[in-house]
């Protein structure tokens, strides 16, 4: 694959400073106030597997189309019977040239548990506090999934008539592994509804610095893959009274301990040469340097160590594999007869899930200790092209909105649904055009959080994105 960017995008000479903006009530355009609205609603559906219900959700945002106009011919509402609260919604705006493919806009409505106890705020009630708003799933994926809909009520309203046809589907399963999976149902079961030359979906963001500055902005191009492993030793147990050395806990945590010291392999593909060798510029001195030097030898010792020392560069780098859960013992007074742990593996696509099972036994190094892939989420996604009819859209707009800010491919160290997609021949692409800090505004943990000033931004950026290439 070859990645080309403009000389304009890519200058890294000034970063451009993130100006401070007022989004009180009173100063939101009538479309900005709608679109709230239309967020909070969203965000306070509870879309957790445990207690709340996609299906709901999607039947909320279909009733805002309807509202706009859309015909119920073209609001499908999906679910399966063993899975009645995780449904999902397909949409349709037809556009007047037969002969050209439509567009797919993607995202999840399912967001990761938050238990209230946990959180300064209700993980449930938009709250908007010193610019940010604050609730579960205002990042993931609530932002881009409230957008894709208020982006059709926007075009419904204005009459507008895209020369390709517009899909939406809003889907959900993507946090859980072992849920029903609307993105892998539509690929699998109703492709033709999702037919689409390529699809926009989350996987790749905006960065701040610390200082809050733009530093780039990113579209993702290939994805590692989420696998799950239970690590797990047994033997006869006893009473606590006599202990013995061989203790499956003892087993299984000296296990893990070799796990947690070892490195896989550096793999460098098309997206991360050119993401590294742009960043390189970005941040200069030793720590550029150090990029460079990867990027030419990946295996130039100093170099990894100083680039892989940054988290999420590392996990751009190569496969990751880490304990997340354990279970151990059935009584105080007694010895273990069993102790097992979950490891949760983001698999490089240059290896299988059976290449990292067998590396994970050579790295615990005991055979007490049975390693077994748990169940496969869904196929390893392949990298789409980063084409000129894909890239040259987001490169003008950037221009326009965040002028000076380069934009980089991203290979991303997640997973998210393009996997289900590019399987069925659907590329997929990770819009990086919402602003984050460094800690991605708290995905997934306590009190997720989305500057104001970004979503509003980000809105308006994808609303022309979706536009141009429906106009291409």
């Amino acid at each position: 694959m070859s990645l080309r960017f403009p000389v304009a995008l890519a200058s890294i000479a000034v970063l451009s400073s993130v100006t401070t903006a007022v989004h009180a009530d009173s100063t939101l355009r009538p479309d900005q106030l709608a679109y709230r609205e239309l967020f909070r609603e969203l965000v306070e559906t509870n879309t957790t597997l445990s207690s709340g219900s996609c299906t709901l959700a999607a039947d909320r945002m279909a009733a805002r189309l309807r509202k706009a106009g859309m015909p119920e011919k073209d609001i499908h509402l999906f679910a399966v019977p063993e899975h009645p609260k995780e449904g999902g919604l397909v949409a349709v705006l037809p556009g007047t040239d037969a002969s050209a493919k439509p567009i797919l806009l993607l995202a999840h409505i399912d967001v990761v548990e938050a238990k209230r106890e946990d959180w300064t705020r209700d993980p449930f009630t938009l709250v908007e506090e010193n610019g940010y708003f604050y609730a579960r799933g205002v990042a993931d994926d609530k932002a881009m999934a409230s957008i894709w809909v208020d982006t059709l009520v926007r075009f419904l309203q204005q009459g507008y008539k895209p020369r390709r046809t517009v899909k939406m589907a809003l889907t959900c399963g993507e946090e859980t592994s072992g849920a029903f999976n609307g993105a892998e149902y539509l690929s699998t079961q109703q492709r033709e509804l999702i037919d689409a030359a390529f699809a926009l979906n989350e996987g790749a963001w905006g960065t701040l610095d610390d200082q809050g500055r733009r530093v780039m902005i990113t579209v993702q191009a290939g994805e590692k893959a989420s696998q799950n492993y239970r690590l797990e030793v047994r033997n006869p147990g006893g009473h606590s009274s006599r202990p013995v050395k061989d203790n499956a806990i003892y087993r299984l945590a000296n296990g893990l301990i070799r796990l947690s010291q070892y490195d896989f392999p550096i793999h460098l593909n098309d997206t991360t040469r050119e993401y590294f060798t742009r960043m390189a510029d970005i941040k200069g001195g030793d720590l550029g340097a150090a990029m460079r030097a990867l990027v030419k030898d990946p295996t130039d010792a100093r170099a990894v160590a100083t680039v892989t020392a940054d988290p999420t560069w590392n996990a751009m780098l190569r496969t990751t594999c880490v304990a997340t859960m354990m279970e151990a013992g059935h009584a105080t007074n007694a010895l273990p007869q069993r102790a097992q742990a979950n490891v949760n593996c983001r698999v490089h696509p240059v290896e299988s899930f059976e290449d990292v099972r067998q590396a994970l036994v050579r790295i615990v190094a005991d055979p007490a200790i049975e390693v077994t892939k748990l169940e496969t989420r869904g196929p390893q996604a392949k990298a789409p092209p980063l084409t000129p009819e894909i890239l040259r859209p987001i490169e003008q707009i950037a221009a326009r909105i965040y002028p000076g800010v380069p934009l980089l491919p991203l290979f991303q160290a997640g997973a998210t649904d393009a996997q289900f997609l590019g399987a069925a021949g659907i590329p997929t692409y990770g819009i990086g055009v919402l602003f984050f800090e460094p800690d991605l505004g708290g995905v997934h943990g306590l009190n997720e959080r989305i500057r104001v000033q970004s979503l509003y931004e980000g809105r308006d950026f994808l609303y022309d994105l979706v536009k141009a290439y429906a106009n291409q």
